[in-house]
């Protein structure tokens, strides 16, 4: 059977961590022993599942690629990294022509997908790589398209929390306020509350201690003009293995895209879902 040749970018951060023993356990994928990391990471090696990594740092990014694309010329890349790193990666894997699934969130998203689109790759661009959670947003956005204006006049928060070193508002979260301006709610994304702090997480959101280090909990909720209806809706994630589990479907989709011929077109999770 041919397996998939992927380079996970972001170690040692945990979720390319996760994302990298999901694979080395899956016979479908071959993961490139190498991975792109940030300027604030002193080491030059990290162990995933018994497989030691080479950390490259950006002043080496560029002749790192070129070789490893040399040696592994099919290569897939996987991208956990930084907000601040997004645009910048996505032309990087533009110029070597590495397709990629972009799992980090934050920086220009425009910006990002048309790097893909003026380029001769194809990629995966997701705010969330968890596929039930992006099937809950499906749902949303139908009743936004069916329904719009359902909800005029009614009042909204949005709390979300995930773990103190995301440095981001969530995407997810983000994505979801479209839903709403849709169904007739004018909010900002600036007016979403970002919980970081674990004694709040603790003590007020009631987050299982094992998962402060890695979780994503949102709250969406509505409330009427007088205040006696009140809709609430919420996914609470713990761990990090949701998203792992969708990034290696995301990759093996990406992979027949590839095959296929497919260049600069962009892929949501969606499409990943559908299998379209």
């Amino acid at each position: 059977m041919e397996t998939i040749p992927v380079m996970v970018n972001g170690l040692p951060g945990n979720m390319a961590a996760n994302a990298v023993r999901h694979m080395v356990r899956d016979t479908r994928f071959r993961v490139v022993p190498h991975s792109l990391t940030g300027p604030d990471i002193p080491e030059k090696e990290v162990r995933v599942q018994d497989t030691d990594f080479f950390l490259i740092h950006p002043p080496e990014h560029e002749a790192a690629l070129g070789t490893i694309k040399e040696q592994e010329p099919h290569v897939l890349t996987v991208d956990y990294t930084h907000p601040t790193a997004v645009c910048a990666n996505a032309a990087l894997y533009c110029r070597w022509k590495l397709p990629f699934v972009m799992g980090t969130t934050g920086g220009d998203r425009e910006r990002l997908v048309s790097l893909v689109q003026g380029s001769e790759i194809c990629a995966v661009i997701a705010p969330n790589m968890a596929k039930q959670i992006v099937g809950f947003q499906a749902m949303m956005e139908y009743a936004a398209t069916r329904y719009p204006g359902l909800f005029k006049g009614y009042s909204l928060t949005i709390e979300e929390s995930h773990q103190k070193g995301k440095a981001d508002t969530s995407g997810t979260a983000r994505a979801m306020v479209g839903c709403f301006n849709a169904m007739g709610i004018p909010f900002a994304p600036e007016k979403i509350t970002m919980i970081r702090d674990p004694e709040m997480q603790r003590a007020v959101w009631k987050i299982p201690e094992e998962h402060l280090a890695g979780h994503g909990w949102h709250t969406y909720t509505l409330t009427s003009p007088d205040g006696t209806v009140r809709f609430v809706f919420t996914h609470n994630v713990n761990g990090r293995d949701v998203y792992a589990q969708g990034t290696l479907d995301a990759v093996t989709y990406l992979h027949g895209k590839v095959r296929t011929g497919e260049r600069g077109r962009v892929f949501s999770m969606i499409d990943v879902l559908e299998g379209r």
